[in-house]
């Protein structure tokens, strides 16, 4: 079931969050087992099996936020996210979002809250060269996009074909014009000369944070799935790395959980490449504490300026966001 398949009544701003018809959901004794080491297992599953509650950004290519506040209410109710002030969550009678006129015009784009933290984090500026090397189907490379004001390159690369297509829409609707989107495994850009500013890697992962709009992540999800996929998150991480600029910023992130896939990897790669340093992300938002140690592995004490956010700290998908400046 896709975010906007998802039925979700409206509620309160102080409402706890409304558990929907999920009572056949099987979590794996194995799943039940990590993450109860982890967090508060019954507080996490509940949020997880929750609504989620639709939001959206507003595309400042296209207009002002003032001006899009001013077309979508009374209508609408907007409620400002407070790490992001393009962002608002968004309640009415309808959940169509995507029917919106100013969604069509590339006026909005609906997106997660906690997906706005990594280009936040990333700062990209007018006129500098950005590489997204996991971009589809968008939201963040628009959002950085909308960032650069346009001015500069951006380099939105994915390698699925479906998603490409989708990608190449939200580029075109919320009108970036200096965006370059590129086909190819993120790992074959190692072979690239261009050199960039700022890259984000928002690499394909095990997905536990996002249980709550897809429930499918519960029934693929294995200790050698995550095994996998953080092998794959190291390769692109390593490679991102390497295309960076002395001085030029690394943003990591994915939506799971898995200490394998995030702290894990943020302490292999301060490892490998010893000039990497991690960077505090200051953020008006709720979060819990980096995991230190896991499956009989010490991480560095830096992995504690690290993003860890559940989805029960916010009400939104779980995050992770690792910020690193190349020295």
């Amino acid at each position: 079931m896709t975010d906007d398949e998802m039925p979700s009544p409206e509620m309160e701003e102080d409402e706890t969050p409304q558990v929907f018809d999920w009572n056949k959901v099987e979590f794996k004794p194995a799943f039940i087992e990590r993450y109860s080491q982890l967090t508060d297992w019954e507080v996490f599953k509940r949020y997880s099996l929750s609504y989620l509650r639709k939001a959206i950004r507003v595309n400042t290519l296209k207009i002002t936020v003032p001006e899009l506040k001013k077309r979508l209410t009374p209508t609408w109710k907007l409620t400002p996210v407070p790490w992001c002030k393009e962002g608002f969550w968004i309640e009415g009678e309808r959940r169509d979002f995507g029917n919106l006129q100013e969604h069509v015009l590339g006026y909005i784009y609906v997106q997660d809250p906690a997906s706005m933290i990594p280009p936040i984090v990333l700062d990209p500026k007018p006129g500098e060269t950005v590489l997204d090397l996991c971009a589809a189907p968008g939201s963040k490379t628009t959002q950085i996009g909308q960032y650069m004001e346009n001015a500069g390159l951006l380099l939105a690369n994915d390698v699925d074909d479906s998603r490409l297509a989708s990608l190449g829409l939200n580029v075109q609707r919320c009108g970036l014009s200096n965006c370059v989107v590129t086909k190819m495994q993120g790992h074959w850009y190692r072979d690239v000369s261009m050199r960039f500013d700022r890259i984000s890697v928002d690499a394909p992962c095990s997905g536990t944070g996002t249980i709550r709009k897809s429930i499918r992540c519960v029934y693929d999800w294995s200790p050698n799935l995550v095994r996998r996929v953080a092998g794959q998150q190291r390769s692109l991480l390593q490679t991102a790395y390497g295309l960076l600029k002395e001085g030029g910023t690394l943003v990591y992130s994915t939506c799971t959980l898995e200490p394998e896939e995030n702290e894990g990897n943020v302490d292999w790669l301060l490892t490998t490449f010893p000039d990497a340093k991690l960077q505090k992300i200051d953020l008006d938002i709720k979060r819990s504490p980096a995991v230190e140690a896991f499956g009989g592995k010490q991480y560095t004490d830096e992995v504690r300026k690290c993003l860890r956010i559940w989805p029960q700290d916010n009400d939104t998908e779980g995050f992770f966001v690792a910020k690193i400046e190349k020295g």
